[in-house]
């Protein structure tokens, strides 16, 4: 079993069957290709997609549905066949991929990239950080509202 000393998460080891691979790397990281999902069960929905290339590169994601629980997955032709998807329909969220969105932790509070998320074929575990084809989503939808940031 792989073991990772990370410098975020600690020592983690993992299957090798659970390696996600981003054929194409993620935007600005077109090198690290290789991830694992990592999940605490005191940080839940929370999950970090740690590279196991760069022992310093985490992103923290949530689940799509924890965020916009209407979300419509919507992605590129050439986004579903790099993952291996049929590209006569919109690949459905928990039954043929995985959807996240990168969480970006800002002075105004945490957004949540609704705009390009990750989809991860459940299947191959091939995955690709796709940009939503419709434009009703933003890459900084806000986690915390005027509302709520106010009851506190």
């Amino acid at each position: 079993m792989p073991f990772l000393d990370t410098k975020n998460l600690g020592a983690i080891s993992w299957e090798p069957a659970a390696e996600i691979e981003f054929p194409c790397g993620l935007p600005g990281f077109e090198d690290r290709r290789r991830f694992v999902a990592v999940h605490f069960g005191h940080t839940d929905p929370l999950i970090f997609l740690q590279s196991v290339e760069d022992p310093a590169l985490c992103f923290i994601t949530l689940p799509v549905r924890a965020v916009e629980p209407n979300y419509r997955l919507s992605a590129g032709e050439d986004d579903l066949r790099l993952v291996g998807l049929p590209t006569d329909r919109a690949p459905r969220i928990g039954e043929d991929v995985h959807c996240l969105v990168v969480l970006s932790l800002r002075e105004t509070g945490p957004t949540a990239n609704l705009l390009a998320p990750v989809i991860v074929n459940l299947k191959s575990l091939k995955a690709v950080q796709a940009v939503a084809q419709e434009g009703s989503y933003s890459h900084q939808h806000p986690l915390v509202t005027e509302e709520m940031a106010a009851a506190c």
